[in-house]
């Protein structure tokens, strides 16, 4: 058991990749001189969204913020080693820059261009492909029903997200963070402050700054100091297959327009869908809907892709997206009463592919008050007190 200070300057609930990446920029930035603690209920990561994840980043985003977001991420994760050595070694994160190919029908089409537009216009390395284009590049794609289609030449594709979030977490210990396996089980809150955390472990602990950083649970947290995030556990489920006919190297992460998501994962390959229903989940529900593949998948599959028509599942698995009802985006800041309550919640699935920069935010909020490189307010929570969602188009 961790011994544990009587209070600590920063306080992070949750640690794995973002709560980790918070405590990461924090304990890097030497403007920084105050003691962090991350508590984390399940110290073997078996059931974060950071383990179950499919693992991926790309820059095709239609808002210029969540653009930006990735653009750093993809230079963070190129350059890992340089940020997060510890002892001169850092996880070797394998990203596979093979980009996102986007396919669209004709009914969304303008809407891809004019995401394109805003893209290439911030610099991302985007192609706007015909579907004569799509064929000559993969002749192993059906185009029928194509209109378009969108590539990430540079700066997208899918690396290893437990070494992201253990270089993380790695890199912030060895720079003084304490790390608890415990759980956050009440929050005390003096008017507009959060004063202390309590602890399943029975301690209590003072804090000056609390960030959320608990994923699924984050609404849990929430209700603690009498605050709410309309922040739901959803299952997304993965299978891994084997084809009896290879697709040529390199192949990219494919989006077909029914929003199957579909990639190589090293011999085999890794897909998956949104489920509907897509009913909020049980914090504890990891089964997996194993007739989806068959009935659903595998028929979408083989027919974007025929060489998928003869595959064999090997592997399946079951992980929680911390869903954003509102608008399917983060929640980035501070509370708009309780000042000293920082969210860093509702990634929607993004989560993985925006923690170096979300982590380097929140860091700046802590250190200066301020965001001091890329601003979030637009991702605040104010919008969630009016109701006015922060909108993506064609989400997945």
């Amino acid at each position: 058991m961790t011994e544990l200070q009587a209070e600590y300057d920063v306080v992070i609930v949750g640690g794995a990749v973002m709560g980790s990446s918070v405590a990461h920029f924090l304990t890097s930035n030497p403007d920084f001189d105050g003691s962090v603690l991350v508590v984390e209920r399940d110290a073997s990561y078996q059931r974060s969204s950071t383990t179950l994840s499919g693992s991926a980043i790309r820059h095709q985003f239609s808002n210029e913020i969540n653009v930006k977001i990735s653009q750093f991420g993809s230079e963070f994760i190129k350059s890992f080693a340089d940020h997060c050595s510890v002892d001169g070694e850092a996880p070797d994160l394998s990203f596979h820059e093979n980009g996102y190919l986007f396919l669209i029908d004709e009914e969304r089409k303008d809407t891809l261009v004019a995401n394109w537009n805003t893209q290439t216009s911030l610099g991302s390395d985007i192609s706007l492909l015909t579907p004569e284009r799509i064929a000559q590049r993969w002749p192993w794609i059906n185009t029928d029903g194509i209109a378009a289609g969108s590539l990430g030449e540079t700066g997208e594709g899918w690396f290893d997200s437990y070494g992201l979030m253990q270089g993380f977490r790695q890199k912030a210990r060895s720079n003084g963070a304490v790390y608890a396996t415990d759980e956050v089980v009440g929050l005390v809150r003096d008017h507009d402050r959060i004063d202390a955390v309590r602890l399943a472990s029975g301690a209590t602990v003072r804090c000056r700054t609390l960030v959320n950083a608990a994923g699924p649970r984050a609404r849990l947290v929430c209700a603690m100091a009498g605050l709410d995030v309309p922040v739901v556990p959803r299952k997304r489920y993965m299978f891994v297959f084997d084809s009896r006919t290879r697709l040529p190297d390199p192949a990219p992460a494919v989006i077909d327009p029914t929003g199957l998501f579909v990639r190589p994962e090293g011999q085999f390959y890794l897909c998956t869908l949104e489920p509907q229903p897509d009913p909020d989940a049980d914090f504890d529900d990891f089964t997996v809907w194993r007739d989806q593949f068959e009935e659903i998948i595998w028929p979408l599959l083989a027919q974007r892709i025929p060489a998928f028509e003869a595959v064999k599942v090997v592997n399946s698995w079951c992980g929680h997206y911390a869903f954003n009802t509102l608008d399917h985006n983060a929640v980035v800041g501070p509370h708009t009463e309780v000042e000293n309550f920082l969210f860093c919640n509702g990634f929607s699935g993004h989560g993985l592919q925006q923690s170096p920069a979300v982590g380097r935010a929140i860091s700046e909020l802590i250190t200066y008050g301020r965001y001091e490189t890329l601003d979030l307010a637009p991702l605040g929570y104010r919008r969630i007190e009016t109701g006015t969602p922060f909108l993506e188009t064609l989400v997945i």
